[in-house]
């Protein structure tokens, strides 16, 4: 059974930093690219940061670019992303993904960042 869950939200300080941390379980996580996407009320999800299955290539839109740093670890199964210089804008649920064989999406629960003084 799949299994994707992530930790590492909370509240942040504008200028402030998190860590993200998405443990992955169930399938052979070092053959699958990873992404984290984000979701705020009334906005649609969209992709922050995603790493190819070797780690060596990431992509970042231009909104979190030079500030989200996403990364894995193939032996502990887990992808992270580090989070420098939170905007407010920034505040939103925060979900891991990967895309199956089967082109089946797989989500984690979601773990929520807040970023306000």
């Amino acid at each position: 059974q799949v299994q994707l869950v992530e930790s590492g939200g909370g509240l942040a300080q504008p200028g402030g930093s998190l860590r993200l941390s998405c443990a992955a379980s169930g399938f052979a996580f070092s053959i699958y690219a990873m992404g984290w996407y984000r979701q705020a009320p009334g906005k649609e999800c969209e992709l922050v940061a995603a790493i190819i299955s070797a780690g060596g290539i990431t992509e970042y839109p231009d909104s979190v670019k030079g500030r989200f740093t996403i990364s894995r670890d193939n032996a502990k199964r887990t992808v992270y992303l580090q989070m420098n210089s939170l905007k407010p804008e920034d505040t939103s649920v925060y979900y891991c993904n990967y895309r199956g064989l089967d082109s089946v999406d797989y989500w984690g629960q979601g773990t929520q960042v807040t970023v306000s003084s």
